[in-house]
């Protein structure tokens, strides 16, 4: 097969490294693409229930489908957004704001499969979610930091479009979580001056108090020298999943990155800043986690705990008006902190849902799925900023120009953070998979 000849070839090329075979501009070639990948970095700002396109960023102002909101420009000539993400508005001078996404698949379980991994749904293959895919091509395995980070993840509306697949375990994400007793919801603190920033921790990263670090230490010791009596070679299936999950367990709390899982070191101003909301503090610790190295992070926007948050069928108007504060005020103070450490250039952001909201508007004042035209948005690095792609017809209803498919979605992702689309993962039976079967959207990228 011609995916066992690639990977006997590579084979080759390693073993000639390591022995010092004349085969060292391979190795060479190979490290310095490692290094500039190592410098890239993804955050993917993940919208469960499908955010209504018509009320964020395409609006249709004095059509019947428009519904109330008005639009606003932005830093880009010609170029408006909706009334309630002025902060957002301000860099869209650094986005690409795709509106003519279009995908067959209007139900929340199988429209989350399709566009996290760009396959179709149903298919018994265990297909990796791409910011797993994309973490292992970014990552360094050495460096003990882990490759992708999930916060908040609304996972149970599908549980196999938030994993790392055939990956294996050694490339799941590693998930941050709400601590006991913090607030949930976006309005249960509304009427607070002051309201106390959510908590968010990984769950059993610190010892217990008064635990001394030599008895976690020889507790390892001990673990080590029960896993060495049985050879790596008898482990399959679970236990090769409990070894990998432990080593990545006990590797990250006893590494610096524990620190940047605290909130509490940054100033109470910083946090108020990005809101007080799950979301908010989502995207500070996102940008605490990039800063350490960490190649993809994900935040969700969901504030009713297992629910999705953008799923409208009623009331659209009011809880969209509601979600649009928490995004604008959260991802605006991302971008210019970012910008302001240097690492914007670096960090591709993807705001993004499994499908759009009906153009019509229902008997309850909400917009329904709608998989036909909707939108996304690109920003940061490897994107061409100030630049829409695509539209739709003056009703919404339809894609009028250049159509984009979940698959072109994902090659568009993978070349901005500097990832070949086509690069392949093979399954448990050798099969070769690309990243993405399809070609990047050019308009959506900066040229090079």
């Amino acid at each position: 097969m011609p995916g066992n000849r690639r990977r006997c070839l590579k084979t080759i090329i390693g073993m000639g490294a390591a022995v010092g075979a004349p085969l060292t501009w391979q190795s060479q070639l190979a490290a310095q693409l490692q290094a500039a990948r190592s410098s890239r970095r993804l955050i993917v700002l993940w919208m469960p229930g499908g955010p209504s396109q018509m009320d964020t960023w395409d609006l249709k102002p004095g059509h019947s489908n428009g519904g109330p909101f008005q639009e606003r420009q932005t830093s880009v000539p010609g170029i408006r957004i909706s009334e309630h993400l002025p902060q957002l508005a301000k860099w869209v001078h650094r986005m690409a704001i795709i509106r003519s996404m279009q995908t067959k698949e209007g139900d929340h379980s199988r429209g989350t499969f399709l566009v996290r991994t760009g396959q179709r749904p149903g298919q018994p293959i265990h297909f990796p979610a791409f910011p797993a895919v994309l973490a292992k091509e970014l990552m360094r395995p050495s460096s003990g930091i882990p490759g992708y980070v999930s916060i908040l993840p609304s996972s149970f509306i599908s549980p196999r479009a938030f994993g790392a697949g055939f990956l294996g375990p050694a490339y799941q994400p590693l998930t941050v979580g709400r601590s006991a007793g913090s607030p949930i919801g976006a309005t249960e603190q509304a009427d607070t001056t002051d309201p106390v920033p959510v908590d968010l921790r990984v769950e059993n990263l610190q010892p217990p108090a008064g635990f001394p670090a030599y008895r976690i230490r020889r507790r390892r010791e001990f673990w080590e020298l029960l896993q060495s009596s049985y050879a790596p070679a008898q482990r399959a299936g679970p236990a090769i999943v409990h070894d990998t999950v432990y080593r990545r367990a006990m590797q990250l709390a006893e590494s610096d990155l524990v620190d940047a899982f605290d909130l509490s070191r940054e100033d109470a101003a910083t946090r108020q800043e990005y809101g007080p909301q799950a979301f908010g503090q989502g995207c500070l610790l996102a940008r605490r986690l990039i800063q350490r190295g960490v190649p993809v992070v994900e935040v969700a926007l969901d504030e009713q705990v297992n629910g999705l948050s953008w799923d409208t069928h009623a009331d659209n108007f009011n809880a969209v008006r509601r979600l649009s504060q928490i995004l604008d005020r959260g991802w605006s103070r991302l971008m210019q902190d970012l910008s302001d450490c240097g690492l914007l250039e670096e960090t591709t952001i993807a705001w993004m849902g499994e499908f759009g909201r009906t153009p019509t508007i229902n008997a309850m004042a909400g917009r329904d799925h709608f998989p036909n035209a909707w939108s996304c948005v690109l920003a940061g690095g490897g994107v061409a900023g100030g630049v829409t792609v695509g539209a739709t017809s003056e009703d919404g209803m339809e894609v009028i120009d250049r159509p984009v498919s979940a698959p072109e979605l994902l090659a568009t992702i993978s070349a901005a953070v500097g990832i070949d689309p086509s690069t392949e993962n093979y399954n448990s039976d050798g099969r070769p998979f690309k990243i993405a079967d399809a070609s990047p959207v050019a308009a959506a990228l900066a040229s090079t």
